[in-house]
C-alpha cells in the first residue's frame, strides 16, 4: 500500500475519540519545539524508564542521519533482530516515525496511544502551563520510546531531531553512537560556525559509550575528538577502516556519499559485534556477520533519497531531499556521475533562503528546465522570492505546482518519453510529491522548527 493511503482511509472513517485525540495533536505541534531535557527524562520515567529495555544505536548528523538509520536498521533486521526505528521528519504520515520492522505504526494506533500519555503527561505537568508542558516531538519521542519497550524490540535505532545536547532523544544512553556530517544549517537554533553546530551535536556522545564518525570537516572532527577523550568514549573515524573509496560498502541508496553512510553503519555494526563478544556490549550484536551485514546494505529502503519512480509516459521522476549546502554538494556529485540523453528537467521547493543558495547553483548548472514550486509550509521561501535567487542560466524557467506537475496519473506535463524529472530541495516537498503521486495528501502533521 502507498505511503499515506492507510492514513488516508483511517481518517475517512475515524471514530469522534480519535478526532479529539488528532486535534489534541494540532495543538502541541502549533505550540512549537521545546530544547531541554528535563521535561523527557520526567516524562519518560514516569512510564518507567521505557528507553533502558533495549539497546540503542544513537544516530546524529546535519546530512545522512536518516539514510545511516535505515542502513542499520536494515543491518540488524537482517541479522534476525526485531527493530524498532525512530527517525523524523516524516514524508506523508506520522506513523512513518516509529516502525517496528520497517512498518511503520497506524494512525489508530498513534492516536490511541497519544489519548495514553497524555492521561500520564497530565498527571505530572501542568497543562496550562503551555512553555512546561511536553512538545509534540516529545511526545513523539516518548511514543516510540514506549511503543519499542511493549513490542520487545532486540533494538532499536534512534535519528537525533535536531542538534544533539538538547534534543528528546538524548535522554538514552546507547550501546553506540553515530555522528554522519557536520554542516551548515538551522544555524538560528544550533549556532553559525561549524565549531558550534559540531559541539551542539557532539552532545549525544557519552560516558564510555564507542561513537562512530563519517567524514567531517577539520574544526569539527577536532571537536568530537575531544569530546570522545573527555568522556573516555572510544572515538572511531570510519574511513579509516578503509584503504580506499574503493573498498566502501555498496548500497542500494544512489550516490558516492552513500556509500560512505554505509561505511558508518558497518562500521558501527562491527563494533558492536566485536563488544558483544567481550561482553561490553548486548548479546544480540552476536548475530551480526560481516557477509549479512555487506548483503544488507544492498537491501536499504529509504524514499525520497534519489528515489527513481517511473512514470506512465515513458519519463521517470527522480525524488531527491537535497536542502542545504551539504546536500547541494552531494546533489551536484549524483549529476555529474549520471548519463542523462539531454540535460533533466528539475522542480525545486525550498524552506529559506541561505538553503535555496547554494541548491540553486547546482540546479542553474544541470538543468535543461527548471519548475519553481513552494512547499506548503511557513516557512518555504515563496516562488518570487526563489526566482530573484536563481543565478545566471540558459535553463527555461517555469511556476508550477505539486498537482500540476506530479499528478496521481503519473503523467508529469514537464517531461517527455525518455526524459528525466528531478525534485530537488525540502524533504516536506518530497512528502507532497510522493502523496500527490498516490491521490492522498500529508497529514500537516511536520513539527514547527
Amino acid at each position: 500500500m502507498p505511503i499515506g493511503t492507510s492514513y488516508l482511509l483511517f481518517m475517512q472513517s475515524m471514530p469522534e475519540k480519535f478526532r479529539a485525540a488528532e486535534a489534541f495533536l494540532y495543538e502541541l505541534r502549533n505550540a512549537g519545539s521545546k530544547f531541554s531535557l528535563g521535561r523527557m527524562i520526567k516524562f519518560a520515567a514516569a512510564l518507567g524508564g521505557p528507553q533502558k529495555k533495549y539497546p540503542i544505536i544513537h544516530v546524529a548528523g546535519t546530512n545522512g542521519k536518516g539514510s545511516v538509520c535505515a542502513m542499520l536498521e536494515s543491518v540488524m533486521r537482517g541479522a534476525g533482530l526485531k527493530t524498532g526505528m525512530f527517525t523524523s521528519p516524516h514524508l506523508v504520515y506520522l506513523g512513518e516515525r516509529v516502525q517496528i520492522n520497517r512498518v511503520p505504526i497506524p494512525m489508530e494506533k498513534i492516536v490511541e496511544r497519544i489519548a495514553e500519555l497524555r492521561e500520564v503527561a497530565d498527571s505530572i505537568f501542568d497543562p496550562k502551563d503551555v512553555p512546561n508542558y511536553p512538545s509534540f516531538f516529545e511526545y513523539m519521542t516518548v511514543l516510540a520510546f514506549d511503543e519499542f519497550a511493549r513490542q520487545n524490540v532486540d533494538c532499536a535505532v534512534i535519528e537525533v531531531g535536531l542538534g544533539g545536547a538538547l534534543d528528546s532523544t538524548n535522554i538514552v544512553v546507547p550501546e553506540i553512537s553515530a555522528i554522519t556530517s557536520i554542516g551548515l544549517d538551522h544555524t538560528q537554533f544550533l549556532g553559525d560556525t561549524i565549531e558550534k553546530i559540531a559541539r551542539e551535536k557532539s552532545g549525544i556522545i557519552k560516558d564510555g559509550v564507542p561513537v562512530v564518525c563519517g567524514e567531517l570537516p577539520g574544526p569539527a572532527l577536532d571537536v568530537m575528538r575531544r569530546t570522545a577523550h573527555d568522556k573516555n568514549a572510544p572515538f572511531y573515524l570510519a574511513k579509516r577502516f578503509y584503504k580506499s573509496d574503493a573498498e566502501l560498502p555498496e548500497t542500494s541508496l544512489y550516490g558516492a556519499y552513500q556509500r560512505r553512510n554505509a561505511a558508518v553503519a558497518e562500521v558501527c555494526a562491527k563494533i558492536l559485534r566485536h563488544r558483544a563478544e567481550s561482553g561490553k556490549s548486548s548479546k544480540v550484536f552476536l548475530s551480526l556477520d560481516d557477509a549479512k551485514i555487506r548483503e544488507s546494505l544492498k537491501q536499504v529502503s529509504w524514499a525520497a533519497r534519489w528515489q527513481e519512480i517511473p512514470l506512465r509516459n515513458g519519463a521517470r521522476l527522480i525524488l531527491d531531499s537535497s536542502h542545504n549546502e551539504e546536500g547541494a554538494r552531494a546533489l551536484e556529485s549524483n549529476l555529474s556521475s549520471m548519463a542523462f540523453a539531454q540535460k533533466p528537467v528539475i522542480a525545486v521547493g525550498v524552506l529559506g533562503e541561505e538553503r535555496a543558495v547554494p541548491l540553486l547553483k547546482v540546479v542553474a548548472k544541470y538543468a535543461r528546465k527548471i519548475y519553481l514550486l513552494s512547499p506548503n509550509q511557513p516557512r518555504a521561501l515563496p516562488i518570487s522570492a526563489l526566482r530573484k535567487l536563481i543565478p545566471q542560466t540558459s535553463a527555461e524557467i517555469f511556476e508550477s505546482t505539486v498537482a500540476e506537475l506530479f499528478p496521481p496519473s503519473k503523467s508529469s506535463p514537464a517531461v517527455q518519453n525518455g526524459e528525466t524529472i528531478i525534485s530537488t530541495g525540502s524533504i516536506y516537498l518530497a512528502g507532497e510529491v510522493l502523496a500527490s503521486l498516490n491521490n492522498s495528501h500529508p497529514d500537516n502533521m511536520q513539527d514547527k522548527i
